[in-house]
């Protein structure tokens, strides 16, 4: 995919699916519940929207696995979270994409940074229900679990 760089800035990119339905780019605790079926991303399954899921996130699960401070569901690893049929695995070009990451000096978790950056490189929304990214982006820019 061409990302097209003007003026040191990336060209945001629009899929084609997104004329169709609303694209949804999933935070790390959205990945979660949906892998342990929680209440609160139940309305994620039930709209039919395209679920992404960020190589970001993956990393996010890993070091969260590795620090003790997360254990999915059945045992599972971070990796094979990425076989579930509910979502896909999206692959923005890394250069822009983290370029994009350098505008969001509102935090400093890297793993938020990058997720922010992910669904604004794309245009997609971010659904989080993280209390600092909902105050930071614009409803446009998120769906709020």
């Amino acid at each position: 995919m061409d990302v097209g760089l003007v003026a040191g800035t990336p060209a945001l990119q629009k899929p084609p699916e997104e004329d169709e339905k609303a694209v949804i780019l999933l935070d790390t605790n959205a990945v979660i519940w949906l892998h342990d079926r929680h209440p609160r991303a139940a309305a994620l399954e039930r709209d039919g929207r395209p679920l992404y899921v960020s190589p970001a996130t993956l990393l996010e699960l890993q070091v969260l696995t590795e620090s003790g401070r997360l254990s999915l569901r059945r045992g599972a690893r971070p990796q094979q979270l990425l076989g579930d049929d509910r979502w896909a695995q999206d692959d923005p070009a890394a250069a822009a994409w983290f370029e994009a990451a350098l505008d969001i000096g509102w935090t400093r978790d890297v793993f938020d940074r990058l997720l922010v950056a992910h669904a604004r490189f794309r245009r997609w929304r971010l659904a989080t229900a993280d209390a600092l990214i909902l105050e930071h982006l614009a409803a446009h820019e998120i769906l709020e679990l």
